[in-house]
């Protein structure tokens, strides 16, 4: 079976509204899986420049399906190779959350599989 990698990624200003709404900072941190293919999630790796923690969530249709929490000055890397598949027409997307009024910048490298 062939693969194609792709990658949601890039640094990225945010401006917090409190750690229970997020908000994409990017419409470049959205994929929707093509028709008749499946997507499965490789890994996350994040950064975080603010002196707060923030929370990047992966949504899966506009519900939370995985939450990177990355401390102050902190940064994360996460597997997830064996969370599970994701169907075609299904709409990916990366969000932040950060406390009210907490600014800074977060990297983003996102990256999964399609076949």
């Amino acid at each position: 079976m062939s693969s194609t990698p792709h990658f949601l990624q890039g640094v990225f200003d945010f401006v917090g509204k409190g750690l229970a709404e997020p908000v994409s900072p990017d419409t470049g941190l959205r994929y929707v899986v093509p028709g008749g293919l499946t997507a499965q999630p490789l890994y996350f790796r994040g950064g975080n420049s603010s002196s707060e923690l923030i929370v990047v969530t992966l949504l899966r249709d506009g519900k939370p399906m995985r939450l990177f929490p990355i401390g102050a000055q902190g940064s994360v890397n996460v597997p997830l190779r064996v969370v599970e598949d994701v169907d075609a027409d299904v709409t990916l997307e990366l969000v932040v959350a950060a406390p009210d009024g907490t600014s800074g910048q977060v990297v983003i490298d996102f990256g999964m599989v399609v076949f």
